[in-house]
């Protein structure tokens, strides 16, 4: 095991000498690395155990290019729920009303593109307006009336309920035009050719491997100049190329069905931006502080009350983006749309090792955990599993990873 030694300053290596130790130093027992960050660590062993074990149950049906494609296309407006939903929890906070809220932005876009004939992107504008007025009226009440978000979200899960009803008459309506399908449906295919493939999804894959070595890299360099524990050099390396072939087999399935599906470039959007928010941002790092200690994050000069109001207009913005592609994904609006999404994207933020408490939780970890309740929604389908037996399943993989984040606070407190 190799430690990171400071400069002869005393404070650490210099910006000219971390790049070189990022070359030479590091730990290099892979048990200890697992160890040091067992929350996050043990989601992504559990998301390749479960591909692994539901590839061997439906005898690799569930790799095919085909089922990958739907896996992409069914489970992306929940991928796009936990997003707002993770920050949400991290801030300290929880929000039920989602899935009425992608009813009701779902049901007004509808009502003016197929309904009154208008362009299908004003349909979009309109829905995204009707998302931001809804976070606006939740962090109101949350932020500057001091009622919990749980009463408050709880009350707007019945209230937008009622209003997509009312803009809806009871009825659904379809079907969209081909432009607005397309949000959900549609693929680039063909745009740099291939024999039997589309090679510019490939190139696609290609750049999301070298942006994620050369991200990581840097990441690896910083960490080492403020003296923080790192992977040693190979392992490194063999995690850039664990994570690439994993990106590179995606992107080769994707490549030989109907090719990149535009929601996929949505989500990725999505999760750099907000991965970006979180992580390099003041907002992001106040949100992390209010949900991991109010008080303090108050004495600091964390203006409380202006980053809980933005984090429900956030909530709201994100809303509105699932209710977008979920209505184009069905070509239509219902009543009943988007029941109970807001349980899957809360399940996805916690099975990607949010805190119960908040103040802990990455967009990446909920990214995760939503494709691990995607792959085993799809495989229990594939298998033909009872819909009341996966409601159990998913049910007790929640009851699991919330026990697992109970369970590391004990050790974390009882080795103090």
């Amino acid at each position: 095991m190799t430690d990171v030694k400071s400069s002869s300053t005393g404070q650490g290596p210099s910006a000219d000498q971390a790049p070189a130790r990022a070359l030479h130093t590091g730990i290099s027992d892979p048990r200890t690395l697992v160890m040091r960050n067992l929350r996050q660590s043990g989601i992504f062993v559990a998301l390749v155990v479960i591909v692994a074990l539901f590839a061997v149950l439906t005898d690799g049906v569930s790799l095919s290019p085909g089922n990958i494609t739907n896996i992409v296309l069914q489970y992306s407006y929940i991928l796009v729920l936990a997003i707002g939903m993770v920050i949400v929890i991290i801030g300290g906070h929880i929000d039920l009303s989602v899935g009425s809220v992608v009813a009701l932005t779902g049901s007004v876009s509808a009502v003016l593109v197929i309904q009154q004939g208008h362009p299908w992107w004003l349909g979009v504008l309109a829905a995204l307006a009707v998302g931001l007025a809804v976070g606006a009226w939740h962090g109101f009440w949350v932020a500057y009336a001091g009622i919990p978000a749980f009463i408050v979200t709880l009350a707007g899960m019945l209230l937008f309920r009622g209003l997509t009803l009312r803009v809806l008459d009871n009825i659904s309506l379809s079907p969209f035009p081909a432009e607005y399908q397309r949000i959900a449906a549609g693929f680039l295919n063909g745009l740099l050719g291939g024999q039997g493939f589309d090679a510019f999804t490939l190139l696609i894959g290609g750049v999301a491997v070298a942006g994620y070595a050369v991200s990581g890299f840097r990441t690896r360099v910083a960490r080492i100049r403020y003296q923080q524990p790192v992977e040693s050099f190979p392992l490194f390396v063999a995690r850039v190329v664990l994570v690439g072939a994993v990106v590179m087999y995606f992107a080769w399935q994707l490549a030989h069905a109907r090719g990149l599906p535009i929601v996929l470039i949505v989500l990725a959007v999505l999760v750099l931006a907000y991965g970006l928010l979180t992580r390099r941002t003041v907002f992001g790092r106040q949100v992390y502080a209010i949900g991991g200690n109010l008080p303090a994050a108050m004495l600091s000069g964390v203006k409380v009350r202006t980053v809980n109001f933005w984090v429900f207009v956030n909530m709201g913005f994100l809303s509105a983006v699932a209710g977008i592609i979920y209505s184009s994904r069905s070509n239509g609006a219902q009543p009943a749309a988007g029941n109970m999404f807001e349980l899957d994207a809360i399940a996805a933020a916690f099975i990607g090792g949010a805190a119960v408490t908040g103040g802990v939780g990455t967009v990446v970890g909920a990214m995760v955990g939503g494709l691990i309740m995607a792959v085993m929604s799809n495989g229990m389908q594939l298998m033909g599993v009872d819909q009341s037996m996966q409601s159990v399943v998913k049910g007790l993989v929640l009851l699991v990873a919330v026990a697992f984040d109970v369970y590391n606070k004990r050790r974390a407190g009882a080795s103090r």
